[in-house]
């Protein structure tokens, strides 16, 4: 994955830090600013509760999504303090893709007692 794509392998890297740090068991917010953090300490370029507007029909619609980080200005980052993750989370991340017209998207699961993380690739048909 890094010779492919650097800059998620980066991200993935700065998540693994932080739950290496705190480990499991805190809320989302709490790795979220932590995360933050060490995108600063790692020159990583990031929006932080990046607003997602959501088209219909090239009409914009007055619903927005939240994402909690775009990176690199292209990639949609999702975090999660849950004990496992379901097919929601996958569902979120590909209605974000769609939604953005982004491509890459990265679920990031601290609430596992090693990082769980899902990269997706979208590509509008």
């Amino acid at each position: 994955m890094t010779q492919r794509d650097p800059n998620t392998f980066a991200i993935i890297g700065a998540a693994m830090e932080v739950h290496r740090e705190l480990g499991s068991g805190f809320l989302e917010a709490v790795y979220q600013e932590a995360l933050a953090l060490e995108f600063d300490r790692r020159g990583i370029p990031y929006q932080p509760q990046a607003e997602l507007p959501i088209f219909y029909k090239n009409q914009r619609l007055k619903a927005i999504y939240k994402a909690d980080f775009i990176c690199y200005g292209t990639i949609i980052v999702e975090l999660k303090a849950l004990a496992r993750l379901s097919g929601l989370e996958e569902a979120q991340i590909i209605n974000y893709l769609k939604a953005t017209g982004l491509q890459i998207g990265l679920v990031l699961n601290f609430g596992t007692p090693s990082l769980e993380y899902k990269r997706f690739a979208y590509t509008k048909k």
